[in-house]
């Protein structure tokens, strides 16, 4: 019973209408993950890889927009998750197939697939504990993060002299990996802390704007390096983790 009141209120909610900005960003997100793809199928891999990036800027924008308008709805969270599918798994997936995974044949369109499905159960587990996990860390590789260490790879192959495609058993290895974080349970920080946003140490500012200066020099070597920092920091923090020591609790007073 408890079911069908749910259904009947989102119903009557959608009927009222839907929220149009949040909804629109979403929308340039899942156009610029379509165009990715006809990129990549007109062998335009390095413009694939920066609609790739270009629609995890919608991704970080459209939620950010709806929270600061209250303009969430469940309309809204499902139709980004399908968005972020076709723009963070299925294109990054078929830009990583043709450009470095079709001369591996069979291993090749399978670790793509495999980078696919892994995103799609990603985001229904995310979906799913939403409501019940930490804020403040991501359970698993966020698919986001996923695609961005993709595009970048392509990005800073590119900016290195490389042209067309590449053969390179590592690029086979990193999109396993990169499919076995995303479903996996390692923690990753999430950018959410609203500490971020408060009051900082003077010199807070002057190292940000000194970070801004080095990815505006040269923004397709840092987007790969952070794209790196990011994926690394999840496996790094959870050894770091296991060695730390627990903390004894204190001795109860006498």
């Amino acid at each position: 019973m408890k079911r069908l009141v749910n259904a009947a209120e989102q119903n009557e909610n959608l009927r009222r209408g839907v929220f149009l900005l949040p909804n629109l960003l979403t929308t340039g997100g899942l156009f610029s993950g379509f165009y990715s793809i006809v990129a990549t199928m007109n062998g335009n891999y390095l413009l694939a890889a920066w609609f790739v990036l270009v629609a995890a800027i919608f991704d970080g924008l459209d939620g950010k927009v709806a929270r600061l308008t209250n303009t969430t709805s469940k309309f809204g969270v499902e139709y980004d998750s399908l968005s972020d599918l076709v723009a963070f798994g299925v294109a990054p997936g078929l830009l990583m197939y043709a450009w470095a995974l079709k001369p591996f044949g069979k291993m090749g369109w399978l670790a793509a697939f495999l980078y696919v499905v892994c995103g799609a159960l990603r985001l229904a587990r995310f979906n799913v504990q939403i409501t019940t996990v930490e804020s403040k860390r991501f359970v698993g590789l966020p698919i986001p993060g996923a695609a961005w260490m993709a595009a970048s790879l392509v990005i800073f192959f590119h900016h290195m002299g490389g042209t067309g495609t590449i053969k390179k058993v590592s690029v086979l290895l990193l999109i396993y990996v990169l499919a076995a974080l995303m479903v996996s349970n390692i923690r990753y920080y999430a950018f959410k802390d609203p500490e971020l946003f408060r009051r900082q140490p003077f010199g807070f500012l002057v190292l940000a704007i000194i970070f801004i200066i080095v990815v505006v020099a040269e923004p397709e070597i840092m987007i790969f390096v952070l794209a790196c920092a990011f994926v690394s920091s999840g496996p790094i923090g959870t050894v770091l983790k296991l060695f730390r020591k627990p903390v004894e609790p204190s001795p109860p007073p006498v």
